[in-house]
This record gives structure tokens, C-alpha cells and sequence, in this order.
């Protein structure tokens, strides 16, 4: 069967469509509440806590699930692992849209949005910031993962680029792919390092912060890619290709990383003496163990062979992988954080529903993209259709 990805088609207005889009529209009318009324209109952010869960969930969290493309570039393109291509296309659309809603929520984070110009002017560069640097990673990133997905555009508008040209050209911007989201997930977990004391010995780490950062981005990316595909399998209701073979692949690469942030983890806890905090009974600790537990579950999964197999259990450690990682991310950015001062911070309903706002934003324009460009591999024809056309 032809791998060349085909437009899904069927109906523009579907369940999930009709579900999602009025939390989209919600979305956008909280968002224009805060820019015309300012940010404690929508939040309970503060002196204490200047971000909250746009940056946590939106940003880090989100960043970290649209991954999916940016992994499959190391393993396609670096790797050579040419098996996983027909991944990429839907993993590339899923990150465009990740990041770009990342990079929303940065937006209507900041407080004086107004002054955002100033910083693309070289003038006001601010080039001793980490927070700079990860901008502009970002923002060259998604104009990146643009040009990566502009030849389905292309194919769908009928425009035929000359493939020397576009090899050429690919080479330079799959290359830049590969390195920009390496800079910029290791700089948002050196954002924390600075607030010292304030993140809970558990998830501070002046050493190793950065390096688990980029860690837990390539295990979800690798894992997202699992979940997310084993969802369109789902409802493609067997049509597309058997990629499960592929997922099992990705799982076990995501598991000898998940190996290895666990081991630097506890490693670096018993190096700087702060393993007694783990075993403190505390809320603190019970969210430790549960992000660990979180991360050992898909190697379980994937260390028996009955299971590994088992298109569910791959889905829940897929599944499992991630949400471990985001607890993690979501821990040393927020939960673990604590400025003093008597500050506190829990998000206003406002700010949460703007967040779930971005994820049926995101889902609402993957579905239709997929249904109206060339994203996934062809699907199998229908049995009974097959049988009819024979008969015919």
C-alpha cells in the first residue's frame, strides 16, 4: 500500500468539533477580556507568583507535548531511521500547533503586551536573559515547523515544487529543527535555577535542571507521538496502516530515556544529600513518588512481552510517560515553588478555562486539517467496498 499521505475527507462539522469549538470560542472571548481589561480580569496571578498555569501548563507543559515532531526529526533525519516517516507529517501538525499556542499563551502572559514589538527591535535586545534567548528559539522554531509542513499545503493547492530544490532547501531548515527546540527546552529549565531557594530541594537542581528538561521533552515527544497516534487509530476504526510495530519502537527508545532521567534523578538527590525529603510523608514527597511511579509504569510495560504488544497497555504507557513528565515540569515551575511572603496562588476559573480553551483549539484545527490536507497515510480500503468492486 502507497505510503504518500491523502487528505482523511468526511464531514468539516463532526462530533468532536461540535464538542470542542464552543471551549474554543470561550477561549478567545477570555482572551480579549484580558487584553482590553488587563491580566486580573482572567487570573490570580501576583507579586509573588508573576506566572502561573499559562506558563506552567500552556508553556512548559505544552511545548513539552508538541515535541513529537522535533523527535521524530532526530530519529528520521539524524538517526536515519526512515521507518518512522510516515509519522511525521501528523507529528509536525500537532507541534506547529503546540508551539504556536505556547507561544499565545506568552502573549497574554505578559502584562504590557503593548511592548511586545520591542522585542524583535535589535536595540532593546536583552541578551543576557534566558527568558530572551528561549523567545527567540521559539518564535524561529515555529517559523521553522511552518516551512516543514508548507509542502502539504503546497500538495493541496496543486503546486508542484522541483524535489532537488526542496531536498536542498529541507536539508537547512530539518537541520535547524533539530537544534532550536535542544537550545530552548534546556533554557526553560534553567528559567528556575534563579529562583534558588523557592523551589523545594526535590526539583531544585543547579546542575542538572537544563539536562532534565531536555530529557523529559524527548520522552514526550517520542511518547505523544504513540498517544496521539493510537487515538487516530481509534478512530479510523482499523482503516489506516498497522503502525503498531512503529509505537512499540518509539516506546522503547522513550524507555531507555526514562531510565536515565529516573537514574540522574535519584542520583542526584543522594549526591546532594536531599533523598531524606523523598521519605518526609509530606505533600511534596507524595508528588515526588508519583512522578516516579508515573515514569516506571511504561517500563514495566515495556519489559513484558505480552504487554508490550498489547495496542492498550502501550496507549496507557504512552500515556503514563507523559503525565509523569508534566508532572515533573509542572512540579519545579509552580506546585514546588513557594516565593514566601505569604503569596499564594491557585488559577482563577478565567485562567483555566483559557488553557483548556488552547487544547480544544488545538484538537478542533488537527481534525480539520487532516480531513482537508495531505497529514495522514492512506487508508485501507473498506472490505466490502473491495468485495463489491469485485463482483463488479
Amino acid at each position: 500500500m502507497s505510503h504518500d499521505p491523502k487528505p482523511l475527507g468526511g464531514k468539516i462539522i463532526s462530533k468532536p468539533i461540535i464538542i470542542f469549538a464552543p471551549l474554543a470560542v470561550l477561549c478567545l472571548i477570555m482572551i480579549v477580556k484580558r487584553l482590553i481589561w488587563g491580566l486580573g480580569s482572567v487570573s490570580d496571578l501576583n507579586g509573588g507568583y508573576p506566572w502561573g498555569i499559562w506558563i506552567a501548563f500552556d508553556l512548559l507543559i505544552g511545548t513539552g507535548f508538541a515535541c513529537g515532531g522535533w523527535a521524530l526529526a532526530w530519529a528520521v533525519y539524524v538517526f536515519n531511521k526512515g521507518r518512522y516517516h510516515p509519522l511525521v507529517r501528523p507529528a509536525l501538525l500537532a507541534s506547529l500547533f503546540g508551539y504556536s499556542l505556547g507561544g499565545l499563551s506568552i502573549t497574554i502572559d505578559v502584562g504590557r503586551y503593548w511592548n511586545l514589538p520591542y522585542f524583535y527591535i535589535p536595540g532593546h535586545f536583552n541578551v543576557n536573559s534566558v527568558l530572551f534567548e528561549t523567545a527567540v528559539c521559539m518564535t524561529i522554531y515555529i517559523g521553522v515547523m511552518a516551512l516543514e509542513f508548507a509542502p502539504a499545503l503546497l500538495e493541496r493547492m496543486g503546486w508542484k515544487v522541483p524535489l532537488k530544490f526542496l531536498n536542498k532547501l529541507m536539508f537547512f531548515i530539518i537541520a535547524l529543527g533539530a537544534l532550536l527546540p535542544t537550545m530552548h527546552q534546556s533554557s526553560m529549565g534553567s528559567l528556575m535555577i534563579s529562583a534558588g531557594y523557592k523551589v523545594h530541594p526535590l526539583w531544585q537542581s543547579y546542575e542538572m535542571l537544563p539536562l532534565f528538561s531536555v530529557l523529559t521533552a524527548f520522552i514526550m515527544g517520542f511518547a505523544i507521538v504513540v498517544f496521539e497516534g493510537s487515538l487516530v487509530q481509534t478512530g479510523l476504526r482499523g482503516r489506516g496502516p498497522d503502525e503498531k510495530s512503529l509505537f512499540v519502537k518509539l516506546m522503547n527508545t522513550a524507555s531507555v530515556l526514562l531510565a536515565l532521567f529516573l537514574v540522574l534523578r535519584v542520583g542526584e538527590l543522594v549526591y546532594r544529600h536531599k533523598l531524606s525529603y523523598a521519605f518526609a510523608g509530606d505533600f511534596y514527597s507524595f508528588l515526588f513518588w508519583l512522578e516516579a511511579l508515573l515514569m516506571i509504569f511504561p517500563l514495566v510495560v515495556l519489559r513484558v512481552g505480552t504487554l508490550r504488544n498489547d495496542s492498550r497497555m502501550l496507549y496507557l504507557s504512552a500515556l503514563s510517560a507523559l503525565l509523569g513528565c508534566a508532572t515533573w515540569r509542572i512540579a519545579y515551575s509552580l506546585v514546588a515553588f513557594n516565593p514566601g511572603g505569604g503569596y499564594h496562588y491557585f488559577p482563577a476559573w478565567e485562567e483555566l478555562l483559557i488553557s483548556i480553551g488552547f487544547v480544544a483549539i488545538e484538537i478542533c484545527a488537527y481534525i480539520l486539517l487532516i480531513r482537508l490536507l495531505p497529514i495522514l497515510p492512506p487508508l485501507k480500503q473498506n472490505d466490502n467496498k473491495r468485495h463489491e468492486a469485485s463482483k463488479a
